[in-house]
């Protein structure tokens, strides 16, 4: 009696076990059954009639892909590019990584007199300043001298000798990409000089060239600055600069002397593939975005995006990086005064025709989505940052209504039409079987 009274408890356990779940498995339909109708209303707007946009949004709570629109297009990122350098960087060299610039000398000190050259070794260091040099140059002078006799040397072999990036347009304001430099200007052998003087050592003929260091060079000083450093300017405010100096230190990871950008493609590409992706369908041009030759997909973002989420290494360092709407970098002014507004945390692309939004935020279920958007084709970028904007607000719960929706999107006077004649229901019951078809198992964060 007392078996089958057990037994009975664990039948009705179960049953209950199993009407809870079902439950919860309804709800999560009906909020993405709603979730796809607001993304299909916004999709739904003559902006897309002269204009490309790839969107897709995966819940990472539940390890499901929720929307995909044009998730498969390849479009050009802009500085989205910069999330795929950086969770490359952050999976290749880890969070601990520094940046070094070392200061050598050879020959010897007689009496006072250092007779020998000073060697500056850069390492592609964006963060060098004028007390970073001060530093390294009061490390000479504890060598116990008051003179030098010999030649400052820049050793720029860290990198190859291109100045600029592949496909980078030759009339932009692009910064030159030399792995010596102080504040991007090529001064540092010069300011070195300076500072050494500044300390009373006399430089008797010293010449200013540059060069490579010798194998049998001492090694006097290192400064060093933090990846996660280098991260936060990165993206908080864009830095192609620094994103390019990120680049290529992927590439100095693979062990040639001279890092060149085909080597950081290839270590990026070797992450793509390792996600499940065939990298051969992408263009890795550079690091910043700034190439026109750059062609990704919304679906590659995310699935970097899921893999910095799942990677706690990556994600601790990422994460305090990324611009958050309505308080700092450049989401400081978007998405102010609604519910995506300290929530939403994402890196932001423009160039002319493109405009780009990339990254997390929290749904109102609690679950954790990653998403991407790249509008391609529009001339008037306020009208790509409205349209991701209200994709946001969207994710984070709010309800824009039909008017919310239609007032910045729609250009007055334009009627709105269907997407190459599809109709609305047929769009939208589309757009939706896609995600549920991709839904998975729920995961685990890892």
């Amino acid at each position: 009696m007392k078996k089958y009274c057990f037994l009975t408890l664990i039948f009705w356990l179960s049953v209950a076990s199993w009407a809870q779940n079902a439950n919860r498995s309804e709800t999560f339909e009906l909020a993405n059954d709603s979730l796809c109708m607001k993304l299909d209303s916004l999709l739904d707007n003559p902006l897309f009639e002269t204009s490309q946009v790839g969107l897709m949004v995966y819940d990472l709570t539940a390890d499901t892909a929720l929307y995909r629109y044009n998730h498969r297009q390849k479009l050009r990122p802009a500085s989205c590019m910069k999330l795929v350098t950086s969770i490359t960087a952050l999976d290749q060299l880890g969070p601990e990584y520094e940046y070094q610039t070392r200061l050598f000398y050879t020959g010897e000190v007689r009496g006072r007199t250092l007779v020998g050259n000073i060697y500056c070794v850069g390492g592609f260091d964006p963060m060098l300043t004028q007390d970073d040099v001060i530093t390294l140059a009061a490390s000479i002078r504890n060598l116990g001298v008051d003179s030098i006799r010999g030649q400052i040397v820049a050793d720029r072999s860290f990198k190859e000798s291109l100045d600029y990036g592949e496909g980078w347009c030759w009339d932009d304001d692009n910064p030159m990409l030399i792995a010596l430099t102080i504040g991007r200007k090529d001064n540092f052998t010069s300011t070195l000089a300076e500072e050494i003087s500044r300390l009373g050592i006399n430089l008797e003929g010293v010449q200013l060239m540059q060069g490579r260091t010798p194998e049998n060079a001492k090694l006097l000083d290192v400064c060093c600055h933090s990846i996660t450093q280098v991260l936060e300017r990165m993206m908080k405010v864009s830095d192609n600069f620094y994103a390019e100096s990120m680049f290529y230190q992927t590439a100095a990871s693979v062990g040639h002397r001279f890092a060149t950008a085909d080597n950081a493609r290839n270590v990026t590409r070797k992450l793509i593939n390792r996600l499940g992706l065939n990298a051969g369908n992408y263009r890795i041009a550079d690091g910043s975005g700034l190439s026109l030759y750059n062609y990704v997909t919304v679906e590659l973002l995310v699935t970097l995006l899921r893999h910095a989420w799942r990677t706690p290494s990556i994600s601790k360092a990422l994460m305090p990086s990324l611009p958050v709407a309505g308080v700092d970098g450049t989401l400081k002014s978007r998405m102010q005064k609604t519910l995506a507004q300290g929530n939403v945390r994402a890196k932001t692309g423009t160039l002319t025709g493109i405009s780009s939004l990339a990254g997390y935020c929290t749904a109102p279920n609690g679950h954790e989505l990653a998403f991407a958007i790249i509008n391609q084709g529009i001339l008037d970028k306020t009208s790509g940052k409205a349209f991701q904007d209200r994709v946001c607000q969207v994710l984070c719960g709010e309800d824009l209504g039909v008017k919310g929706v239609k007032e910045v999107l729609t250009p007055k006077g334009m009627s709105v039409a269907r997407n190459k004649g599809v109709k609305k229901g047929a769009k939208a019951t589309k757009s939706r079987q896609s995600a549920r078809s991709a839904r998975k198992p729920r995961g685990k964060r890892r």
